[in-house]
């Protein structure tokens, strides 16, 4: 048996955390400051992803200032400056309960799901820069590491290791296989929570029967045997001119290899037909029909809307726990005409070769989320 996180779990987890911890500050008080959120819960890490989170939307609003074409903010003076700037805001926090319930949910889901897959956690937060600036990244929030910090203490100014993202994750790959035996277990980290609200350690989990390498093959077999059927319904569906549904046609689809995001390679896509794949009419009219009709179009880019909780679910459980995987597929679908060929290119590319349940709840919330993104079927 393998195990995924409870996303529904999480999220009422995480709300009722929340809730609890500011009816109890803010019933007396009216602003958050900065020393009261070092001790706020029992859970350091929860603490200073807080200040985590402060510390990236200064980084933000000093961007913003940088952007001003009137003034030179790489003189030594200026900088000198802004830093001293910052640690005058660095005494002087001061957050009402509605800016502060935010950052409080958001540190608390990245706490749980440090504790729970680091890996994943710290490739996130690699994807957050530009590979140039990893290093510095690096130094900059390594103080807000509380757990698994081991796993990426020696990649700063470690030498021969090459500015890229795949190498950052490589090196990152190596030392969880060295030293995941010394890792603190996620249900002890987690234990500290309890004492605001009872963490069911069982229920953060679905369990996930593992297929059999028998059942493994013939799937592999049968989705092989379709692929010509596939492509030649294709070639038929392009030559009629079709509006219903747009499919890629074979010269789009390269046979060797598709290289997605900076280091994964995915060989001869599996292509998904018939009751395996996802039908985009049936899903457009599923989702008018349950009252979502006024949230279509509302989404700009995918990459902007997906909410701290969808990217980790939908990292985990529909993209093998690869953030670059799903961030390709986000681009690719901003890229898309209409949500037919959105549906289209899921169907091609992922449904079949990633074994998406086209049923589960994350394809489904993340089908919906497709939706929003445009105003128009096909």
């Amino acid at each position: 048996m393998c195990a995924k996180i409870n996303s529904k779990y999480l999220e009422s987890y995480v709300s009722e955390f929340t809730n609890t911890v500011c009816e109890n500050y803010f019933r007396n008080k009216q602003y958050m400051s900065g020393q009261d959120i070092i001790q706020l819960t029992p859970s350091p890490q929860v603490n200073f992803f807080i200040l985590k989170a402060l510390f990236e939307g200064w980084q933000l609003e000093l961007e913003k200032l940088k952007s001003n074409p009137y003034f030179d903010y790489r003189d030594k003076a200026v900088h000198e400056a802004l830093g001293e700037f910052m640690n005058v805001l660095s005494r002087n926090i001061k957050i009402d309960r509605n800016s502060f319930e935010p950052l409080l949910a958001e540190a608390l889901a990245f706490t749980i799901f440090l504790a729970v897959d680091p890996l994943t956690y710290y490739t996130g937060e690699f994807e957050k820069v530009d590979s140039n600036r990893l290093n510095d990244f690096l130094k900059e929030n390594k103080k807000y590491y509380k757990w698994h910090s081991i796993l990426i203490n020696n990649l700063i100014d470690k030498a021969g290791l090459g500015h890229t993202h795949g190498a950052y994750n490589a090196a990152l790959l190596t030392n969880f296989e060295a030293k995941k035996n010394e890792l603190e277990s996620a249900e002890s980290l987690l234990k500290s929570l309890d004492q605001i609200t009872q963490l069911d350690y069982k229920a953060l989990f679905v369990d996930i029967k593992e297929q059999s390498e028998q059942q493994i093959k013939a799937e592999k077999e049968e989705a092989q045997k379709s692929v010509q059927d596939f492509l030649a319904e294709a070639n038929e569906a392009m030559d009629a001119k079709k509006e219903e549904i747009h499919v890629d046609s074979p010269a789009e689809i390269r046979e060797e290899e598709i290289i997605i995001g900076s280091n994964v390679v995915v060989e001869s896509p599996k292509h998904a037909t018939g009751s395996r794949a996802i039908d985009p009419l049936q899903a457009w009219e599923r989702f008018e029909s349950e009252e979502y009709m006024i949230m279509k179009g509302t989404i700009g880019k995918l990459a902007e809307s997906v909410s701290i909780n969808q990217r980790f679910m939908f990292t985990k459980e529909l993209f093998d726990g690869n953030p670059d995987l799903l961030k390709h597929t986000l681009k690719s679908i901003d890229n898309c005409d209409s949500f037919i060929d959105a549906i289209n290119l899921l169907n091609l590319r992922f449904v079949e070769e990633l074994n998406w349940d086209k049923d589960s709840e994350p394809v489904v919330e993340f089908l919906q989320l497709i939706f929003r993104k445009f105003d128009q079927k096909g």
